[in-house]
């Protein structure tokens, strides 16, 4: 396969519908990066290394040498947003990285200006949008979407585009008729259906000129028959949902060893405060329940109560988050985990992580979008399942079930850079080493 991937020359734009706190972190942290002012600290993409051939044969380059990737010298970034604001002025109002650090790169942050978002507060009850389309129908907003992608990518003498979803958690649906085939959806678009979301409808006008698309909220956006129908059609990568950051990261890498060990968990109570937009938007009980079930089904996927009624057919699962205005984008969260071991011994653990949510998102949109990239001169198209790693609520192939594990997230997706690059795929098995010891002696 490694001869099919075609090169990641020239420039790459990413654009991201939402210039918020997550947006501004990563486009100004890159900067920072460019000009040597700091690491990317978090990027699988750019700090991360994987393991080639055998553990005797200690060949571990780092993964952006391994994989074409873009440069981060080539990359241009724009976007969509409710607000005018530049994303100079956008990261100061988030307060999530220092000042004096982004004047150091204030030049750069300046010149990203938001274009005009495509929004319907009725999916977004908490924000009042001032930067935003005025058309008839969602139609008509999907072929503006295109216009600006294709404006950008030709003004800004782009090669190849992306889209990452940064925008807000829209209120939570189901899927209906409208969304259950690409001619349904476009009819619907003509129809100015509002069951069509405003994230779907970037996600449409980007599956439409085949340019790859990964949803950062729970929102439902490409996870509908009639985007997944579009995306084969073009030959499109696509993704989702939501980035895995915070308590959510934390259950993904406690759960599993606790499920390893066939410890039994009675409940799991999880509280979480926060200040920034995303806090605000969640403080809408429709917004949230979205968030809600993306959030809850991660230790449902990892303890698989139907196969362990034993150990976690009684588990009570309790998820609340607070906005809470003087943290802003601080989030604070408490895990209350009351376990039990041999012979049924209760045990209980505690966990109080005071993270930035911003700074965990952040080298999540890179490497997603670098990896996206990827996928899309790999001739990878449609469901993207192997970047599940950096996703709360995987996108899978309808009826298969999705893997929350972070560890065999993590296996999958460099087995996938393995088979990419035409290399050997590791299972672990071990049978070789002990076979070729024998032959030594």
């Amino acid at each position: 396969m490694k001869e099919q991937v075609k090169s990641a020359d020239g420039k790459l734009g990413i654009l991201m519908p939402g210039l918020g706190a997550v947006a501004t972190t990563m486009i100004a942290g890159v900067a920072a990066v460019k000009k040597g002012l700091s690491k990317p600290i978090g990027s699988l993409t750019q700090m991360g290394s994987i393991r080639i051939g055998k553990r005797t044969e200690k060949k571990e380059p780092k993964i952006k040498d391994f994989v074409p990737l873009s440069n981060l010298e080539n990359l241009v970034f724009g976007g969509w947003d409710v607000y005018e604001d530049n994303v100079y002025e956008a990261a100061l109002n988030a307060r999530v990285l220092d000042a004096n650090l982004l004047r150091d790169v204030r030049e750069e942050l300046q010149a990203i200006k938001p274009m005009r978002a495509a929004f319907d507060r009725n999916y977004v009850k908490n924000l009042t949008g001032t930067h935003v389309k005025q058309t008839e129908n969602r139609y008509e907003l999907a072929q503006e979407v295109m216009e600006d992608i294709k404006n950008f990518k030709s003004e800004n003498n782009c090669d190849r585009i992306v889209l990452v979803w940064c925008g807000s958690t829209e209120i939570y649906f189901e899927p209906s008729a409208v969304h259950e085939s690409l001619g349904a959806f476009e009819q619907g678009l003509r129809d100015n259906d509002p069951l069509i979301a405003p994230s779907m409808i970037y996600a449409y006008a980007a599956l439409k000129l085949g340019v790859p698309f990964a949803n950062g909220a729970p929102n439902l956006t490409v996870d509908i028959p009639a985007l997944i129908e579009l995306a084969k059609e073009t030959n499109t990568p696509i993704a989702g949902k939501d980035f895995k950051t915070g308590q959510t990261l934390m259950k993904t890498i406690l759960a599993p060893g606790l499920a390893a060990r066939s410890l039994g968990v009675n409940g799991w109570f999880s509280d979480n405060i926060l200040g920034n937009r995303d806090g605000l938007v969640l403080d809408d009980p429709d917004n949230f329940k979205t968030k809600e079930v993306s959030k809850l089904g991660v230790l449902e996927d990892i303890f698989k109560p139907e196969v362990n009624p034993d150990l976690y057919g009684d588990m009570y699962h309790k998820i609340r988050i607070n906005y809470y205005p003087p943290h802003g984008d601080n989030k604070e969260s408490w895990d209350n985990i009351d376990i039990f071991g041999w012979l049924g011994y209760k045990m209980q653990i505690k966990i109080n992580f005071l993270c930035r949510d911003s700074i965990l998102a952040a080298p999540i949109v890179l490497d997603l979008a670098l990896f996206m990239d990827l996928a899309k001169r790999a001739n990878m198209s449609g469901i993207q399942e192997w970047l599940s790693f950096y996703l709360k609520s995987p996108q899978t192939i309808p009826g298969v079930p999705a893997e929350n594990d972070i560890f065999k997230q993590l296996m999958k997706l460099q087995n996938t850079l393995r088979y990419i690059m035409g290399e050997e795929l590791i299972t672990h098995l071990g049978q070789d080493y002990e076979e070729e010891l024998i032959e030594t002696v």
